[in-house]
């Protein structure tokens, strides 16, 4: 993959998508094709189809699918597995078929069985019995890495499959309902504080522990990857480092300023006991990631920031308008 290669990011517009778009730019990829307003619909195969063949992409990153934490996966487990399904399914047979000469699959550490030894190595992939709120996700995303695997060797496709720790940073789901932890946190704390309220609440009891990742290492290591790795046996992506969602909420709290009490409720699931990703194969090539956790978090959350002001100045904007008046039902003048 060189700068004038034709680069396509299937889910271009997901976090995953926009961090390597931009990672890419920066580091001088520019002849992106598909991105932004110009990606196509990727559950419409035709449409898809269309898009192969005027546009010709050479290089794939498949980072498509809606995701969110764990009130999103329980309240639509449907729309997850299929929009997973039916996406993943469109890009890798179209890649195949317009011959693309090489393509990355970002799975997710949710297809680890749930009670899988720590930290988790690919050998433990299909050991046991999924975590039950993410199960149907977590097997669309299986789903996808095994057919990967089986372009790779049933038609020697240059498909490669790499599960990401998780991943947050800017362009987040910063939505509570929907957003997994850390982007649901910063903004709830940042509500509190805002409010006045004088405690906060956070499903489970804390102990739970994640590997998080940063959108810009995850990237980083994506863009890696492409250019060095060409196994068919799928390879963990992440730094190997583990935090507690009770230290991570203490961090978060810390840095949007919120001194009101964190309330842990533990009526409510913790998910996975624990989550944490054996790297050392990635760490073996060469890589390892660049920021620090604390940093990671100070960055996401003034993004946030950056986008209540953003969203402020544009309702402002709309409220200076004159108002459009449709003359039909204008009764001022009676």
């Amino acid at each position: 993959m060189n700068r004038s290669s034709r680069i396509f990011i299937a889910g271009g517009k997901t976090l995953h998508g926009q961090a390597i778009r931009e990672q890419l730019l920066e580091k001088g990829y520019t002849n992106l094709v598909g991105s932004g307003e110009f990606e196509p619909d990727l559950k419409n195969h035709e449409e898809l189809n269309r898009f192969y063949l005027e546009m010709k992409p050479e290089y794939v990153f498949l980072v498509a699918g809606e995701s969110g934490g764990i009130a999103l996966n329980q309240e639509k487990p449907v729309n997850l597995m299929l929009d997973n399904l039916i996406c993943g399914i469109n890009v890798l047979q179209l890649s195949h078929q317009w011959n693309v000469r090489k393509l990355l699959y970002l799975g997710s550490s949710c297809s680890y069985p749930r009670m899988a030894p720590q930290p988790m190595g690919v050998e433990s992939l299909f050991t046991g019995p999924l975590e039950p709120t993410s199960a149907p996700y977590a097997m669309a995303k299986l789903t996808l890495g095994q057919l990967c695997q089986a372009y790779h060797s049933q038609h020697k496709s240059r498909f490669i499959y790499a599960i990401p720790a998780n991943c947050f940073g800017p362009h987040d789901d910063f939505n509570p309902s929907s957003g997994h932890v850390i982007p649901s946190l910063i903004r709830r704390a940042h509500e509190a504080k805002m409010s006045g309220s004088p405690s906060l609440e956070i499903w489970g009891s804390g102990n739970a522990t994640r590997e998080f990742l940063f959108s810009r290492d995850m990237a980083d290591a994506a863009i890696f990857l492409m250019k060095n790795y060409n196994d068919r046996e799928v390879i963990n992506l992440g730094g190997g480092t583990e935090t507690s969602i009770r230290e991570t909420a203490e961090v978060i709290a810390a840095t949007a300023e919120f001194k009101g009490k964190l309330v842990w409720n533990t009526a409510r699931p913790d998910g996975m006991p624990r989550k944490g990703l054996d790297c050392k194969p990635l760490s073996n090539l060469g890589w390892k990631p660049q920021v620090e956790f604390p940093v990671a978090i100070r960055t996401t959350y003034e993004w946030y920031l950056g986008q209540l002001d953003k969203q402020e100045t544009e309702d402002k904007d709309n409220l200076d308008e004159p108002a459009k008046i449709d003359r039909k039902y204008d009764t001022s003048n009676r």
